[in-house]
């Protein structure tokens, strides 16, 4: 890390409020809509969140190629959402077929950039990491068409949510042990983070069922660990770029997300199985 990243370091309460903060927003949206539009709503949801992370991403970041890297993002959320909506039976696999597009279209757009092409290598590989991104997201949609719902996928939101926001505001006091020199991640926080995501996993899964329990913990542990690893890897974002704005927290929240959901597909199908 360069003496100037160290001057611009943000204070613990810039890289943690604001997060937290946009966690719940982006929570109450994925746990509201679903509840009263059904389906419709989590389509909505999602849709609102891959549009978020594409525009926080370019604008966070600096890729290269701004409004090209935009129209990429969007495309790829657009057409991984169609791609899990509009067969009668969507699969996962299905998405394949957005990456490799999108992949190619990515490189394609980091070549014919104007000369000279600074850091092509860094802003391409920014841009993939976008599409995987909001394709994970899309995965929600897949969430909501199993045995359980839209129920499930607002638990899902339930359970990201709590981890992320506890990770936050212990870190904001109680950054220890550190994770990584200069990022104020802590270790007890990620801990506390997972305690707090199988605690709504069994709020949400109710009853007094010793097997629907032990699910409900494993399920909160897997999750909450993955959201929390995400987010600790999302303040290493913040920690180099180290502007003050709205991005990075929505960074700080759609990333994470973007992680569980395919984490919370495979406990769904596992559950329904």
């Amino acid at each position: 890390m360069t003496t100037a990243a160290l001057d611009a370091e943000l204070s613990p309460r810039a890289h943690h409020l604001p997060a937290a903060g946009v966690v719940v927003l982006a929570t109450a949206l994925l746990a509201g809509l679903p509840g009263i539009l059904g389906g419709t709503g989590l389509l909505v949801a999602v849709a609102v969140l891959q549009l978020g992370l594409v525009v926080a991403w370019v604008v966070a970041t600096g890729i290269r190629g701004f409004l090209g890297s935009l129209v990429l993002g969007l495309a790829a959320a657009a057409g991984a959402d169609a791609a899990l909506l509009l067969p009668d039976r969507a699969r996962l696999d299905q998405l394949v077929v957005v990456l490799g597009l999108a992949f190619l279209a990515a490189v394609a757009h980091q070549m014919t950039r104007p000369t000279p092409r600074l850091y092509l290598v860094a802003s391409l590989a920014g841009v993939l990491l976008l599409v995987c991104c909001v394709c994970s997201l899309s995965v929600l949609l897949m969430i909501g068409r199993t045995d359980g719902g839209t129920r499930v996928a607002v638990t899902t939101a339930l359970v990201v949510g709590a981890a992320l926001v506890a990770g936050h505001l212990v870190d904001l006091v109680l950054p220890r042990p550190r994770i990584a020199a200069g990022v104020p991640r802590g270790l007890t926080g990620l801990l506390v983070g997972v305690l707090a995501a199988v605690v709504v996993a069994l709020l949400r899964r109710g009853g007094a069922d010793l097997g629907a329990a032990m699910t409900a913990v494993t399920s909160g542990a897997v999750l909450g660990m993955v959201a929390g690893l995400m987010g600790v890897g999302a303040s290493y974002v913040v920690v180099e770029r180290a502007q003050r704005g709205w991005a990075l927290p929505v960074v700080q929240a759609a990333l994470p997300l973007a992680a569980a959901a395919p984490a919370a597909y495979a406990l769904a199908l596992h559950a329904g199985s």
